[in-house]
């Protein structure tokens, strides 16, 4: 074994992209022998039916780990295992791994190593797929992937960190489908409160529940003949995946208070930035509903791992930025060399999002790219000077300002703290996330 994590490298030719194959081969433990082979950009081990790597070990859990192909190498990730990870016998959580390393996962050993064989990965033709712009092999081989899975009806999963354009990627989904003259209908699992899912998703009739003072069709009834996205799958509560499954499989949905099934006719797209699995091995999610949308499996891959893009997407981003504030356009100059440096060394938590954020700052406020807003686009907008207390008010009033400059501080940090994500922002706020979506629409912190 080397000792380092080696460099596995892409070939980018007329034809694809070209990928080293790794294999994963059982040393130890009940089901020693066998062995997979793969150029998957992700690779899952456990002892479920869908993994890639399907163990008979009982001390292995449901989704043990993944092993995900980056630029640097290969990095396994431990999903919540009762008996944890090991890379060279060294407990992990998420590490690199290099070849010729032993993994151990419960009671059983892999031996991780790459091979000479490679295989070729088709990529898009075109440096964009609806709204979705790239340049990179990587974002090629996405819209590629994409292309594809929109000519079927198949069910898609689509994963990705929080701002890495998700939802883009649905309705790209959607446009580029036989469904694209239906309607595409967004729901946001998140934003809605645990007793009102139900309704949300299938409906309700007249006097289902108090407030429900008429009928009113559910998401899957607006979406039939197009596309449903359900935005952040894995915040839907526990009691609603059942029926959510049963809608899946059978293609029909009973409303809040009714008696019978409607078929609907619908394309089914979910996203989420949390690791399902992870969920089903805490038992917050079902499998049999992981298995059920996990179909079609769609990774978005973060800003930091194509940011070769960064000059395509600042142009993309300047022109969507100036229509959108309502302004005259106005061509797009690229950045300095200096500025696209200092852009492609920050972090980018927030993704594409962030980025976007930053181009807008800089046409309003300067009209140009302009570097002096790159710090505020990566770093915790800088909260408004501590108010005084503002005496000639009434106690009531001026206890109010306060408050309000309290909740706008403390959103604008948690939620940059959190690199925008919403959900993990609630979590870690111990707020419930409707209420902190509420809050951050008050105070216009998004």
């Amino acid at each position: 074994m080397s000792g380092r994590t080696e460099l596995i490298p892409s070939q980018e030719s007329a034809s694809g992209l070209s990928v080293r194959r790794v294999n994963l081969e059982v040393s130890a433990g009940p089901d020693a022998g066998t062995t997979v082979s793969s150029s998957a950009e992700k690779l899952t081990l456990g002892t479920a039916p869908g993994n890639d790597l399907v163990l008979t070990d009982t001390t292995v859990s449901r989704f043990h780990a993944e092993l995900v192909r980056e630029r640097g190498g290969y990095r396994v990730k431990d999903l919540g295992s009762t008996n944890g990870t090991r890379v060279d016998h060294v407990r992990v959580q998420d590490a690199y791994v290099a070849d010729g390393s032993t993994l151990t996962f419960g009671g059983t050993t892999v031996r991780f190593s790459l091979v000479a064989t490679r295989d070729v990965l088709p990529l898009h033709p075109e440096p964009r797929f609806g709204k979705l712009v790239g340049e990179s092999a990587v974002m090629r081989a996405l819209f590629a992937q994409l292309a594809r899975l929109a000519a079927t009806d198949a069910t898609v999963l689509v994963e990705g960190e929080s701002g890495t354009g998700k939802e883009l990627v649905a309705e790209a989904l959607h446009q580029a489908s036989p469904r694209a003259s239906g309607p595409f209908v967004v729901v946001d699992c998140g934003s809605i409160p645990a007793e009102l899912v139900e309704s949300e998703l299938f409906g309700h009739e007249k006097g289902a529940f108090t407030g429900a003072t008429h009928e009113r069709r559910g998401a899957f009834e607006a979406a039939s003949g197009g596309t449903l996205f359900l935005d952040e799958l894995g915040e839907l509560p526990l009691a609603v995946q059942p029926k959510l499954l049963r809608a899946l499989e059978r293609r029909q949905v009973k409303r809040v208070g009714a008696d019978g099934y409607r078929s609907v006719d619908v394309r089914f797209v979910a996203a989420t930035h949390r690791d399902l699995r992870e969920a089903v091995n805490r038992g917050q999610f079902r499998e049999d509903l992981y298995f059920r949308l996990a179909v079609g499996m769609v990774r978005v891959p973060p800003l930091r791992a194509h940011l070769e893009d960064l000059p395509h997407l600042l142009e993309h981003l300047w022109t969507e930025t100036f229509r959108s504030l309502g302004l005259p356009p106005r061509p797009f100059t690229a950045p300095s060399p200096e500025t696209l440096h200092q852009l492609s060394t920050l972090p980018w938590r927030g993704n594409v999002r962030e980025l976007r954020n930053f181009v807008e700052r800089s046409v309003a406020l300067s009209g140009a790219l302009d570097a002096s807003f790159l710090q505020a686009a990566s770093a915790p907008a800088a909260p408004p000077g501590v108010p005084t207390v503002r005496v000639e008010l009434p106690y009531k009033e001026a206890k109010e300002a306060w408050l309000a400059h309290f909740e706008e501080t403390y959103l604008r940090q948690r939620l940059a703290a959190s690199g925008g994500n919403v959900s993990q922002m609630a979590r870690e706020a111990e707020v419930d996330r409707a209420h902190v979506i509420k809050l951050l629409r008050k105070h216009a912190v998004r």
